[in-house]
């Protein structure tokens, strides 16, 4: 008996520090390929094209004259000889090859011919190695001797969000959503949030822009869709959204009510119906605008959305920092900082007018792994008080260039991070204990399933106004066991329990429960 090692998850990303490799080909074929070597310039054309069209290139390695015989082997041995040269192509995240990461589908060889096509199926059409997946797989499969003609069709999967069913019509569509927040109003995070957008739209994936910030919207000032009204669905009673460049956008100001003048609790009712009945259709990415501040209005939005990511924007300045830190605890999947208005170049030199320090302030307390400076630049607030954000203006510049290393990050960090969900928490039923591999973490442990349940801090375990403990040690017996987990956005997980009672239990609180020291994993022998 031999255990066998399951394939990974499909997906498709690339380390930061190697987003501005230059390409090195091997000196032969039997050398590791490693995509990440292969990324293209920084500086891109925004493409703006459908997702949803795959696209074909073959090659012809040999010269029509010289037709070599090819050898009589069987199906299954050609098929494998090109699996064993397509593996040679490794994925810079995890260290392994496209074949085991399951990119390659529908192969087809033909012997007599010397004639293969397959097509490479990535997890978005936004991933910043697609373009190098497809060239060296081209040429590794051309090299083998009996190959006349190579065809790989790129393509990437349909928008499949890891709960899908859990969420609301609107959203179960949407593969990652994507929060952008300040915390503090005024340092150009509607900025950011709208050439991200473009960025990974520009990048090949369907996006979309929801400007959540009902009392001082800024989508309708930023962009300029020729249609600058959301319309309704009358059957479905659904909101249409408008589009511009491509990117879908909903935002309070396309209501033709200007700003709202409401309280509290009517604004996070007015965003939810914005959000939830939105017709988005598929979308790789949702972008969320998030209204300055860390109010009821925020934390509504981090408890109704399953947010795949968040970027945090700040400004060099003290006073800044402290008011992001209060807002960080909010996001437990906070991925990147951007530090904007940092400084600009003049006289051959570089100042910084607000000081130094804010973002990487943020990136060292708080354990955030990425951080992007974003210069002072006239041109910035021009282009986007002008209704045409500056990725799409001057795709070239330097503000651009920021741009897409931020939106190859958040394509490497989403990716990264729904894989690390869908594996984060199981139970195994023949040691009856409750498996937890945290994100981010190469921490693994057990954990009792009574010792779980028992541990719920919910209203119906504890009394929300006195503290006091309602769920008794007693009430829960020893041999219970879970008869589901689920993935609960990418900050916990939902468990069923056999009366019924669905517990929400966040990584933090499993990582504080008492553990099972006796916990012994299983033994495979090889007969």
């Amino acid at each position: 008996m031999q255990l066998l090692q399951a394939p990974l998850p499909f997906r498709c990303s690339i380390s930061q520090s190697n987003a501005r490799a230059a390409h090195v080909a091997p000196k032969s074929f039997s050398e590791p390929i490693f995509a990440a070597s292969a990324l293209p310039p920084r500086h891109f054309k925004p493409a703006f094209i459908s997702s949803g069209d795959a696209l074909s290139t073959s090659i012809s390695p040999k010269a029509a004259s010289s037709q070599a015989p090819v050898t009589e082997v069987s199906s299954q041995t050609v098929e494998a000889e090109v699996l064993k040269a397509l593996s040679q192509i490794i994925d810079p995240d995890f260290g392994t090859d496209i074949v085991s990461c399951g990119f390659v589908k529908d192969l087809d060889v033909n012997k007599e011919s010397g004639k293969v096509s397959f097509q490479l199926e990535l997890t978005t059409p936004a991933c910043p190695v697609k373009d190098m997946f497809e060239q060296r797989a081209n040429e590794v499969v051309a090299a083998l001797p009996w190959v006349e003609k190579v065809e790989v069709t790129m393509s990437a999967q349909p928008a499949r969000p890891r709960f899908g069913s859990q969420l609301p019509a609107g959203l179960q569509t949407i593969s990652n959503i994507v929060a952008v927040s300040s915390c503090k109003g005024g340092v150009g995070k509607s900025t950011v949030a709208v050439n991200l957008a473009y960025t990974l739209a520009g990048m090949g994936a369907r996006v979309g822009i929801f400007d959540a910030d009902v009392y001082g919207p800024s989508l309708p000032t930023m962009v300029s869709p020729e249609n600058r009204l959301l319309e309704m669905n009358p059957e479905k009673r659904t909101i249409i959204p408008t589009e511009y460049m491509g990117v879908k956008l909903v935002s309070f100001g396309f209501t033709g009510q200007g700003r709202a003048i409401m309280r509290g609790p009517m604004v996070s009712g007015v965003i939810d119906q914005l959000l939830t009945t939105t017709e988005w259709g598929e979308l790789d990415y949702l972008v969320i605008d998030m209204p300055p501040g860390t109010g009821d209005i925020q934390l509504t939005l981090c408890q109704v959305v399953p947010l795949t990511a968040a970027v945090i924007v700040t400004t060099p300045q003290k006073l800044a920092f402290i008011d992001v830190a209060k807002g960080v605890r909010m996001f437990s999947k906070l991925k990147a900082v951007v530090e904007n208005m940092c400084h600009f170049d003049a006289d051959g030199k570089r100042y910084y007018p607000f000081g130094r320090g804010s973002g990487s302030q943020v990136v060292q307390e708080f354990g955030i792994p990425n951080l992007f400076e974003l210069p002072i630049r006239p041109t910035l607030s021009v282009y986007g008080d002008s209704g045409v954000p500056e990725v799409v203006a001057d795709p070239q510049g330097e503000v651009a260039g920021t741009f897409q290393d931020l939106g190859v990050c958040v394509v490497q960090q989403c990716a990264k991070i729904r894989q690390q969900v869908s594996t984060a928490v199981t139970y195994d039923k023949s040691m009856k204990a409750i498996r937890v591999k945290v994100p981010t973490s190469d921490e693994e442990f057990y954990l009792h399933p009574a010792t779980v349940r028992r541990n719920d801090r919910s209203a119906e375990s504890v009394d929300e106004w006195t503290g006091e403990q309602k769920l008794q040690y007693g009430d829960i017996p020893e041999d219970v066991e879970p008869e589901e987990i689920r993935p609960m956005g990418n900050y916990a997980v939902s468990i069923t329990w056999p009366d019924g009672f669905n517990q929400i239990a966040p990584y933090d609180q499993l990582q504080t429960m008492e553990r099972l020291v006796d916990a012994i994993k299983p033994i495979f022998v090889t007969i």
